[in-house]
């Protein structure tokens, strides 16, 4: 392991990584949501994907401590955990497309995963569909299958959460319970598909401590009379990562 942090600490761009990391972590904190929408883009420029993916599920680990004591309180449990449990079901298939698929063609789909949510998020996109637990299992059916080929877990669940009826404070609490649990499931996962390696363990818990410091920081600053500013922030910096993280940019594109 000593070997593997001294390789992760000598990445090229890991300052910027950090950076951004500690950010979407304060993003997170706040919002409940955005932090795999600001750091994916900008990380899947600088590592594999396939490490990407693992190093910030690794990272969001920090969030059981930061965040999710707070917010257990707050969401109603049967509904977040048939989410849970049904995202676990299709992840691994989401896993399996992120291994075998084209890597660029999965770095566009992460660019257009993140762009159509925050396109709808910002246009107020609402639902009158009755939250059952039927309509909560495809969610978190879809959130699995999603989160797992491209690292963005939330998408899904989230346009579901802001759409619906629940209030500000509890709609952010199922965002950082579900977020936060599926990243937690999401690694053995992975580790059984071959596609959690020692150096992106080793990279996560060098991003896990600016992360968890951005939530905590994050979560000081919620309040829920605020909401309308706090998103605009999110959006602004979820819409910078995006344009960050185009392939467009790469040299030789």
């Amino acid at each position: 392991m000593p070997d593997l942090l001294a390789e992760a600490l000598a990445l090229p761009g890991l300052g910027l990584l950090i950076g951004t990391v500690f950010i979407s972590g304060i993003v997170y904190g706040f919002a409940g949501f955005g932090a795999a929408m600001v750091v994916m883009p900008v990380a899947a420029r600088l590592l594999p994907i396939e490490v990407a993916v693992a190093a910030f599920n690794v990272s969001a680990l920090s969030s059981l401590v930061t965040v999710v004591p707070r917010a257990l309180g707050q969401v109603e449990r049967r509904g977040v955990s048939v989410m849970i449990l049904t995202a676990t079901i299709t992840v691994s298939l989401g896993i399996w497309v992120l291994r075998h698929a084209d890597v660029t063609l999965l770095r566009w789909a992460v660019v257009g995963v993140c762009t159509v949510t925050l396109v709808a998020l910002m246009a107020g996109w609402r639902t009158r569909l009755a939250p059952t637990l039927r309509l909560r299992a495809l969610v978190g059916g879809a959130s699995g299958f999603v989160g797992g080929a491209t690292g963005l877990m939330g998408p899904v669940m989230v346009l579901f959460q802001l759409a619906g009826r629940d209030s500000v404070a509890q709609s952010r609490a199922t965002a950082v319970v579900f977020l936060t649990l599926t990243s937690l499931l999401l690694l053995p996962l992975m580790a059984v598909q071959g596609a959690l390696t020692g150096a992106a363990v080793a990279l996560g818990l060098v991003l896990l401590v600016p992360y968890g410091i951005g939530t905590a920081i994050g979560q000081w600053l919620f309040q829920p009379k605020l909401e309308r500013l706090y998103r605009a922030v999110a959006y602004a910096i979820i819409a910078m990562a995006i344009l960050s993280g185009l392939p467009l940019w790469d040299r030789g594109s």
